[in-house]
């Protein structure tokens, strides 16, 4: 009977996990760029309290008699499913479809990977140059800061769908800039590390980043002006699994009332 208390107490446990990870989905329903998690969980090792033996008659018996030993945390993963379209006024705002990632420059000066693609013009020390909303600067195709050039108004340049800039000549046609925003994918996106803020650095499981610009073979992802990627988060599907959770936690919590009750009544036979 101790051993059921242990093994509701990891599945509680368990769920409260669980339940954090939804919650924290649904904090984020509003977030742009941001990707949904799900739990995923194990189960503990089995106890065997009898291997395969024979009956008393002699006949074999050929399956054991193991008992579980609870549930735990195995991995929260991220879903990098496409998020919804959602309109900006905003002439430096961009959003990603397909399976790109914009590369920014942290503070540490290591460069991390976002869908967040609700970008700001600010003055920088070298002119004017593309940053992220927290002041991060948006590399191009060859990992450099976005720099405009002298004499170029931000508000002018517009960004067609493969990322490059472009700003109106004497004629009042577009003009390529020489410069394009850098969009990178990665063989297994799963395997990213969440930073926060809606951003990710690239790990051993992730592999390295591909640059679409000249690794050939990639599905190429097209980028929209005047749009910002929405979170993927299903407020539906979310509600639905934390009640699934809760009633989970429930139940664990009523073997454990239950295995107490047991043991009180085994506790009071002697009386």
């Amino acid at each position: 009977m101790v051993r059921s208390l242990w093994s509701a107490a990891t599945g509680m446990n368990a769920q409260q996990v669980n339940v954090d990870t939804i919650a924290n989905n649904l904090a984020n329903v509003n977030t742009v760029g941001y990707k949904s998690q799900v739990a995923q969980f194990k189960s503990l090792l089995y106890q065997t309290l009898q291997t395969p033996t024979t009956t008393a008659n002699g006949n074999p018996k050929p399956t054991s008699s193991q008992v579980g030993l609870g549930v735990r945390s195995s991995s929260i993963n991220n879903l990098f499913s496409q998020g919804p379209m959602l309109a900006s006024s905003s002439d430096s705002a961009v959003a990603i479809e397909g399976k790109g990632f914009f590369a920014v420059q942290g503070a540490d000066g290591e460069t991390y990977y976002t869908r967040n693609g609700d970008f700001v013009w600010a003055i920088t020390q070298d002119g004017i140059g593309l940053t992220a909303s927290d002041g991060s600067p948006v590399l191009d195709t060859e990992g450099q800061p976005i720099e405009l050039p002298d004499n170029i108004r931000s508000n002018l340049v517009s960004i067609d769908s493969t990322g490059a800039l472009n700003y109106p000549d004497a004629t009042g046609n577009d003009s390529y800039l020489g410069i394009t925003i850098g969009l990178w994918q990665f063989d297994n996106a799963g395997g990213l590390e969440r930073r926060g803020n809606s951003v990710w650095s690239p790990t051993a499981a992730s592999g390295a980043p591909l640059n679409e610009a000249t690794e050939q073979g990639l599905e190429l992802s097209k980028v929209n002006q005047y749009y910002l990627e929405g979170s993927n988060v299903m407020v539906a599907d979310e509600m639905v699994n934390l009640i699934v959770a809760q009633r989970a936690y429930e139940m664990n919590s009523k073997a454990i009332t239950t295995t107490d009750e047991m043991m009180q009544t085994a506790n009071n036979l002697k009386r």
